[in-house]
């Protein structure tokens, strides 16, 4: 299954023909299709009237530097705050992030938005890309974040997606512009990077989001077309029954598969149930490689948004203003802090990708 990008706020005919294509089971939203709230709603109606079949319709709405929808929706603080935070009162801390997750789920949700790729569960030891995504360095530390968060957003009406698996935060390349390689051994990673997947699945995270790094001295591929780590790792050892889907196939480290059709056949040969084919300009290809494929136009079924409130009723609910106000008086907006977070990883290609909209 297929979950695609489009160009623009409006479906064009094209756009139109690929959302009928059994292989397409939903589409991925970036800053390139939001104008409005009024618009993203239109357009999520827009794409579900195109075909019969369920679309799951995506967006990366974390908070911080990578929040899409931004005019007339909250200013959500990053999840390093939170950190600081939860070193003066945990209890407080905790608290607070699962109203960040509640907030940003039932906004989503009466946007007409099923799902929000959240929350960022790698650690925060130096990442380029990931930065002032992650809650903090300590595994228990974000353990403890990645459940509060699991709940809230649950609370919201929204599925959870941890990512990205199995940890990206000990790394310094950035998939989107590198390949990356963690030279780490399995126990280690187990005992640092995988303990906050095991709270969020034990949360009852519904789906899981794989990196494209390669940690060598467990297996020879990238762990988002790994069997090994899919299937043994995630599925055997660990439990995971829900939704995996990969990053975008159109970041650089995702290239040593190979082209377009053995990126996604790596992908789906290796377990990946979704796989994000976020640029355009690769989709048509894309859509020929599955032709072969036959899929259940179910698969996504549990990652649908469930409970969407109309904004009328939502704004009207004490406990949006109540989160809104404590998160700003806590915590802060988010607008500073990504500019700060977008400068201290430097270089214009980061920047860019981050004010372009493409995968984060």
């Amino acid at each position: 299954m297929l979950v695609i990008g489009v160009a623009g706020t409006e479906l064009t005919a094209r756009e139109r023909d690929w959302l009928q294509h059994d292989g397409c089971g939903g589409v991925i939203l970036f800053k390139r299709n939001f104008a409005s709230k009024a618009q993203i709603a239109e357009l999520c109606a827009a794409i579900r009237e195109a075909t019969p079949r369920p679309q799951l319709i995506c967006v990366d709405q974390e908070g911080g530097r990578v929040q899409r929808f931004r005019e007339g929706y909250s200013d959500l603080p990053p999840l390093e705050r939170f950190a600081r935070a939860y070193a003066a009162d945990p209890a407080r801390a905790l608290a607070l992030a699962e109203e960040h997750a509640w907030l940003m789920a039932s906004e989503v949700r009466a946007s007409g938005v099923d799902l929000s790729f959240a929350p960022v569960v790698d650690l925060g030891r130096g990442n380029l890309a990931i930065g002032d995504r992650a809650f903090s360095e300590s595994p228990q530390i974000v353990a403890e974040f990645a459940k509060a968060y699991v709940r809230g957003m649950h609370g919201g009406g929204m599925a959870a997606t941890i990512k990205h698996f199995p940890g990206h935060g000990s790394v310094r390349e950035d998939t989107h512009f590198d390949d990356a390689v963690d030279d780490r051994s399995l126990d280690a990673i187990a005992a640092l990077d995988l303990v906050p997947f095991v709270a969020g699945i034990e949360a009852g995270a519904e789906a899981v989001m794989l990196a494209h790094v390669v940690y060598p001295q467990v297996a020879p591929e990238p762990a988002g077309y790994s069997p090994f780590w899919i299937r043994t790792v995630l599925r055997e050892r660990m439990g995971f029954r829900g939704i995996v889907f990969s990053d975008d196939i159109g970041m650089a480290a995702a290239f040593s598969a190979g082209g377009v059709k053995q990126r996604i056949d790596a992908h789906l040969d290796a377990g990946c149930d979704a796989v994000l084919v976020c640029h355009p300009d690769l989709v048509e290809e894309s859509l020929a490689a599955v032709d072969d494929r036959r899929f259940d136009p179910n698969a996504l079924a549990s990652v649908m948004g469930r409970d969407a409130p109309a904004w009328t009723t939502l704004t009207a609910d004490a406990r949006y203003g109540d989160a809104q106000a404590r998160l700003a008086a806590e915590l802060g907006g988010a607008e500073v802090a990504s500019e700060l977070a977008v400068a201290s990883i430097g270089g214009a290609a980061i920047s860019g990708a981050v004010t372009s909209g493409e995968r984060a």
